[in-house]
């Protein structure tokens, strides 16, 4: 079992809380440090309250960072549950110290904070994960694999949504959830897209491989007094000629968690949607409709590794969380032993996926801000 720290997560806050238990699932990890506040005293009743001992709770993540790493027994690597504007400093610090990270998305402010995580990573050899937490549901590689094999043979288009409705009133300032990411000093230059539209272009990536060439965006803030976007519509062409709408909101009344994936091919097409995500539909060219289920039809290994309980037994967002972890971490045990990582070893969302996101994010609100102009994408 590896320690592992957190900076961020405090009292009442929602990811962190959902990260630690994600993590407990596999018992592959134990939380032993953390910095959960700038005030030493929150740090130290919340880390308490979590079996944490004393002396290894901080108000402060360098010191953190440049502590754990010099203990024989510190963590292995730190999870970074804090807001955007803090992500790359914080990601830094540690990398800086030789300690692997898994940090939420969106990865940084800019690309160029990005590319300086994605250049230690490499210089350091250090595993570095991003948590694009619905490319762990089983039924979702059980797609790309599919596409992988030509089931759909050349990819056509693909229509890709996340409508929320929490933003489609304003908000009280009580709300955790919600100033922040309108701040544009803490959430950076996007709310939406930032927010949830880049699980859309992290989850089309992984499924389908398909490259974006170029985006021609359309970001809203709807709301009265907002500065950053809560409604977002993006155009996509693709490398290859494939082409692709997303849609992502926050104002959607009557939509929780609905973000919906519709993939189309020469030979036929998959629909997938989060809020059941145990089942998909492949509709080929040349048969009827077809229903596959987590935990009753034969997944390919890749897939079905990650399926935890037999059908009929909803599998949701904590075993998806854990999937991610479960192979990151067993990576970085794997690493740790000296033994050669395979692509199936670092089947989770790394740091240069991070850097796509948020290079995909800075090309939209250029898009936006020049008349929904087309935008080529840069790596």
């Amino acid at each position: 079992m590896l320690n592992y720290g957190m900076v961020g997560g405090g009292a009442g806050a929602f990811i962190g809380d959902v990260h630690r238990k994600a993590i407990r699932i596999d018992g592959l990890a134990k939380l032993t440090a953390g910095c959960f506040s700038r005030n030493m005293e929150k740090s130290r009743k919340f880390g308490k309250e979590l079996g944490i001992q004393e002396d290894c709770l901080y108000s402060d993540f360098e010191e953190m960072a440049k502590n754990e790493a010099s203990k024989k027994d510190g963590i292995s690597f730190v999870v970074c549950v804090t807001p955007n504007v803090s992500h790359f400093v914080v990601c830094k610090a540690f990398l800086d110290q030789g300690i692997n990270v898994v940090c939420e998305k969106p990865l940084t402010f800019n690309s160029e904070q990005a590319r300086i995580l994605a250049s230690i990573v490499k210089q350091k050899n250090l595993l570095f994960g991003v948590t694009y937490t619905y490319t762990g549901y089983p039924a979702i590689k059980q797609m790309r694999e599919m596409i992988k094999k030509g089931d759909l043979g050349k990819l056509r288009f693909v229509n890709a949504e996340y409508p929320q409705d929490w933003l489609g009133m304003p908000l009280s300032e009580d709300n955790k959830l919600a100033p922040w990411r309108m701040d544009p000093k803490i959430a950076g230059i996007s709310n939406c897209l930032g927010d949830i539209g880049t699980h859309i272009e992290n989850l089309v990536a992984s499924v389908t491989d398909l490259k974006i060439k170029r985006v021609s965006a359309h970001l809203d803030a709807m709301g009265e007094g907002r500065t950053l976007d809560d409604n977002a519509v993006v155009n996509i062409e693709y490398e290859g000629g494939a082409k692709g709408l997303y849609w992502s909101s926050q104002i959607a009344f009557g939509y929780d968690n609905a973000i919906r994936l519709r993939i189309f091919g020469e030979k036929g097409g998959l629909e997938w949607v989060q809020e059941n995500p145990d089942h998909f539909t492949f509709t080929p060219c040349d048969r009827p409709k077809e229903i596959w289920s987590r935990g009753r039809d034969m997944f390919e290994n890749s897939a079905q590794k990650y399926s935890r309980i037999p059908a009929g037994h909803q599998e949701g967002l904590f075993e998806a969380f854990a999937n991610i972890y479960k192979t990151y971490i067993s990576a970085l045990v794997k690493k740790n032993n000296g033994e050669q990582l395979t692509a199936e070893d670092l089947d989770f969302p790394t740091v240069e996926m991070g850097l796509d996101g948020v290079n995909y994010v800075e090309k939209c609100v250029e898009s936006n801000n020049n008349n929904s102009a087309w935008i080529t994408i840069n790596k």
